[in-house]
């Protein structure tokens, strides 16, 4: 309850509690500033006095304590006498019904019951209308008359105000019943979002993980496709040394195996400088894209150029590796099987997701064949596919033999955590 609450039914109380001692006094000044005294015989006076110290005794029996507007039986007793002694003053002088107004105001606040409380409304009600038509008993037909009508219209007035205030009620029922439900829609929805939130931190836990794991996976595959071959080529090459019948041809394959052995360890070096995304340590995304690209274009003497559409934005670590493997293997297999004169590589932050596009105008492929070509178990499209799925994106490959190849990865922007 807030203080507006608070103080409405403060107000409510002291009227309450106080309302029947002024309704009393104004009709007491009425009936005594409106009669000769000294025309009202002596025990009328007497009984007058009374009924008025009467009242204000009930009323210190009941109104002063708190808790008396519950309904209960004894409200329903004070009810019940608080009308017996306004029927009597109201008999006595017709003014006093304005201390029997008191009733319409506590009817629901001390008697339990609804039928209870239109009868009390009711009793209340006769009162007022002997009041208005001339007092009480009717001396008259035409009297009688003017009461029936009165007590009609009041009962009348009294079922729309009734029916009225139901309706108000019904509405700060129904009020009450849609904030409780928003507050509870509220509730649910911010315990939704720290779930989304937690299954989102395990996502990328889980992302992370199987990106060592595919990592571990992607350079096994890479030492036995490069290294291994080179030093079983080595091997090679010195068994035939070993059993060579001239010097020349000696000389022929230790050239061949210092030339092998130089590739693998070029080979080793790459694969030790990609266990990790060095380019990132410094510079987001776009930069470290920008800089590999040109270093691969440096090192095959091909023409590369790297472009970025749209508003770059800091991501995600997990996102930027993943484009930037992407990138790096897509460059990777460019130089081994392209055969490319031209590379180029977009970067593009479309609102809620990133694209990396890498085209050349190399020899192509059939991509259909590409699972029969690389059998044997290297990290290839598959490999780039799978990592663009860990994180919710997609991975899709365009290329026919002599027209190039376009690799294009499409993942959720998720900005990087400040």
């Amino acid at each position: 309850m807030n203080a507006a609450d608070r103080q409405i039914e403060r107000r409510q109380d002291q009227f309450h509690t106080w309302g029947p001692y002024g309704l009393l006094v104004v009709g007491t000044v009425l009936a005594l500033s409106t009669s000769d005294l000294t025309a009202v015989p002596a025990a009328a006076r007497y009984e007058l006095g009374a009924l008025i110290v009467v009242a204000l005794a009930l009323q210190l029996w009941h109104g002063p304590r708190r808790g008396r507007r519950t309904p209960s039986r004894r409200g329903t007793v004070y009810y019940a006498l608080r009308w017996a002694i306004a029927f009597a003053l109201t008999w006595l002088n017709p003014f006093f019904a304005f201390y029997a107004i008191t009733g319409y105001f506590d009817a629901d606040e001390v008697i339990p019951g609804t039928r209870r409380q239109r009868l009390g409304l009711f009793a209340t009600s006769i009162l007022q209308a002997a009041s208005l038509s001339g007092g009480m008993p009717p001396r008259s037909a035409s009297q009688w008359a003017v009461f029936a009508g009165l007590l009609a219209a009041i009962n009348a007035l009294l079922m729309a105000v009734a029916h009225v205030a139901f309706q108000e009620e019904q509405r700060s029922r129904d009020r009450a019943a849609t904030i409780t439900e928003l507050e509870r829609a509220n509730a649910a929805l911010q315990q939704a979002l720290d779930e989304n939130a937690a299954l989102h931190a395990q996502l990328l836990v889980q992302a992370r993980e199987a990106g060592v794991a595919d990592e571990r996976r992607r350079l096994a595959a890479e030492i036995h496709d490069t290294i291994a071959q080179g030093l079983t080529g080595i091997i090679a090459q010195l068994q035939v040394v070993a059993n060579a019948p001239d010097l020349s041809i000696a000389r022929t394959h230790l050239e061949r195996a210092s030339a092998l052995a130089r590739h693998s360890l070029g080979e080793a070096r790459r694969s030790v400088h990609n266990l990790a995304p060095v380019a990132l340590a410094d510079d987001g995304l776009p930069e470290a894209l920008k800089k590999t690209v040109a270093e691969w274009a440096e090192r095959s003497d091909v023409r590369g150029e790297f472009t970025v559409t749209g508003t770059a934005e800091q991501l995600h670590e997990e996102v930027s590796a993943t484009l930037l493997r992407i990138a790096q293997e897509a460059l990777s297999n460019a130089s081994r099987h392209a055969y490319a004169s031209r590379l180029g590589v977009t970067l593009s932050f479309m609102g809620d997701e990133v694209t990396l596009d890498i085209r050349d105008d190399g020899r192509g492929f059939d991509p259909v064949a590409v699972p029969e070509r690389t059998g044997s178990g290297g990290f290839g499209l598959d490999g780039m596919r799978a990592r663009a799925e860990r994180i919710a994106g997609s991975l899709t490959v365009e290329s026919e033999p002599g027209h190039g190849t376009a690799v294009s990865a499409r993942v959720p922007l998720i900005r990087h955590d400040r």
